[in-house]
């Protein structure tokens, strides 16, 4: 079951080790897998670019009903989740007037919105959303788990 892959997923990178320098060797990561104190992990991945909007809407419904059925199981576990939008953070890292940790800054600039929980075991932030690098790329769903506080 997919979805029991990737609470397998999420809850082996919630207790281990961040990576010390960028990079690091996450098996199906998206972008640089993680770096000092965060581990971004792609859980799943479209099957590349639609070729009409109706698919690509039909695709990103798929993705947030995915993020939604493995929202509800962790909700089960660690409560409700907190919604933090990304694009302000994207703003106002652009802008520069504002030094944003990664791995927010990184987060902003492809996803939306973000569900996030404080994981009680570890201390550390969990956060699920969708991202897409741009117009007509994939839709990939992405966990990421960081020792820093949203933004």
């Amino acid at each position: 079951m997919t979805i029991a892959r990737h609470l397998a997923t999420i809850d082996r990178l919630c207790a281990e080790d961040f990576p010390t320098g960028r990079g690091g060797s996450v098996a199906g990561s998206y972008g640089p897998p993680g770096g000092p104190g965060f581990h971004v992990v792609e859980l799943e991945r479209g099957g590349g670019p639609p070729g009409d909007g109706h698919g690509e809407r039909e695709e990103a419904e798929q993705y947030e009903a995915l993020r939604e059925a493995l929202a509800q199981r962790l909700a089960d576990r660690w409560g409700d989740p907190e919604w933090i939008s990304l694009d302000g953070v994207f703003l106002r890292a652009e802008q520069g007037d504002e030094r944003i940790p990664e791995p927010w800054a990184s987060l902003g600039s492809h996803m939306r919105n973000a569900q996030v929980w404080r994981v009680q075991e570890t201390g550390r932030w969990l956060a699920l959303g969708v991202s897409r690098l741009g117009e007509g790329q994939e839709f990939r769903l992405l966990a990421v788990i960081t020792e820093t506080d949203p933004p």
